[in-house]
């Protein structure tokens, strides 16, 4: 993968068993398309892991600054819809991790 933002935004975390099918479902269908049109957001990948004792979940932003997640634009598409109701509840372990791209 060669981003194209200067800037990735990593979002880690565990959902309980009998919550994951709503969880793929509302991320990939109401929450990504929802966070995609925020400015500054370049795209949005998720990714899985079976890997023990980290969070098998994570979502991986490209963004345009630092800031974005921050705006009240990102944290209103954050809040919208199922998301925050019925999926955050059941999410744990949860992990924000920005990365400032180092290369020229």
């Amino acid at each position: 993968m060669a981003p194209r933002a200067r800037f990735l935004y990593l979002v880690l975390m565990d959902v309980e068993p009998a919550t994951e099918a709503d969880f793929n479902r509302v991320y990939d269908t109401e929450h990504i398309p929802t966070l995609l049109k925020v400015p500054g957001v370049l795209s949005a990948t998720r990714y899985r892991t079976s890997t023990p004792d980290v969070p098998r979940y994570a979502a991986l932003y490209e963004l345009e600054s630092p800031d974005v997640p921050r705006s009240d634009a990102f944290q209103r598409a954050a809040d919208s819809g199922e998301w925050p109701v019925k999926i955050r509840p059941h999410t744990r372990n949860r992990k924000h991790i920005m990365y400032t791209r180092i290369d020229p």
